[in-house]
């Protein structure tokens, strides 16, 4: 199929005879809807592409109501955070954490790797306390997208239950601490954290610390949680647990406490590749070699670990993966919108490099 320039004239009716499938078909394309086969929306996109087919999306929100957009919420809780760390000039701001942390990219790139197909559009709204909660709340509320994609980092989030009450349609990146009638997508944090313990107890490894996240979110509860739980597996308790942040900064600080508390810990689990970005420059300038003294492991698989010196061993969740499914479940929810929101589960898996 031979491409041509962008043009308005062009209609379903003309993609559909180019891809020799309904009008109906190519609409559901269009719209992004989750439906149609595979084999057959590549038929359709090619067909999109040879036509130059560009949706009149303002006609098409007067008729369906639908904005052609959807929201990608960062929701934390400001006033916990600023308790963790005044400001200052190794602790970035709200802002500032989510565009420089390696996790927060990779979710972006899924999303937009997801969206970009369907022609829909992605817009990045960023809260932290109660009243830009709110004003979100309103703006949503407004129209102006038709559903969030939300990641929300604090246990006490009043914002999925406000999404739900407001039936603005929502998905998030973890399960909900408390029931709520949101769909949701997970990364085995436990299991992935015994695969850490597993790996560092198989090397002789027995007294081992770690340097946990905040213990104020839900990832960094179940990660100690895991951590705890394959260690008394093997017969041992952790040698020190100092909590963190999940910031470069903050994993050099948790570090050096550490140290202070188990100088004489063989293995650290850090909940985080930023933070053992952070950390392991502590233990080398505490003399301590790594993995010959000390064995380290992270977790996320960011390109953090690559940073790291030496590349970090750590456990992998499929970030693209699960965000790309959570822009799936997002439209499933959209098409049928009295659907009961649906959910998924991702295992992680362990990137053994040559930190432990």
């Amino acid at each position: 199929m031979t491409r041509k320039p962008p043009s308005a004239s062009v209609t379903l009716e003309d993609v559909a005879r180019v891809a020799g499938v309904s009008r109906a078909t190519v609409s559901r394309v269009v719209n992004g809807r989750a439906t149609v086969d595979p084999a057959l929306r590549s038929v359709v996109e090619q067909a999109i592409a040879a036509t130059a087919y560009v949706p009149n999306r303002a006609a098409r929100s007067l008729v369906t109501g639908s904005t052609g957009s959807i929201a990608l919420v960062v929701s934390e809780e400001g006033r916990q955070t600023a308790q963790r760390h005044p400001a200052d000039e190794t602790h970035p701001s709200f802002a500032g954490r989510i565009f420089t942390d390696p996790f927060f990219g990779r979710v972006v790139g899924g999303v937009m790797g997801e969206i970009r197909p369907r022609g829909v559009q992605m817009v990045l709204l960023l809260v932290d306390d109660e009243q830009s909660r709110r004003q979100l709340l309103n703006y949503l509320r407004q129209g102006h997208v038709d559903g969030v994609v939300l990641i929300s980092t604090h246990a006490e989030d009043p914002l999925p239950e406000w999404l739900a009450d407001a039936r603005v349609p929502a998905v998030m990146s973890a399960q909900p601490v408390r029931p709520v009638p949101i769909g949701w997508v997970e990364v085995d944090q436990r299991g992935g954290v015994g695969l850490a313990v597993d790996h560092l107890v198989a090397g002789g490894r027995r007294r081992i610390a770690t340097v946990t996240g905040p213990l104020d979110t839900p990832a960094a509860r179940e990660r100690l949680a895991g951590f705890r739980e394959r260690l008394a597996g093997h017969g041992l308790a952790p040698a020190a647990e100092v909590e963190g942040d999940f910031t470069q900064a903050g994993g050099a600080v948790a570090m050096r406490r550490l140290l202070e508390l188990a100088p004489k810990a063989d293995a650290v689990f850090v909940a985080s590749d930023l933070m053992a970005l952070g950390a392991l420059p502590v233990l080398h300038r505490s003399g301590r070699r790594v993995p010959a003294d000390v064995a380290v492991v992270g977790f996320d698989d960011s390109s953090a670990a690559l940073a790291c010196d030496p590349p970090l061993t750590t456990v992998r969740q499929p970030v693209e993966e699960m965000s790309a499914r959570m822009v799936r479940l997002l439209l499933d929810r959209l098409a049928d919108p009295a659907a009961e929101p649906l959910s998924a589960w991702f295992s992680a898996s362990l990137v053994v490099r040559d930190s432990a």
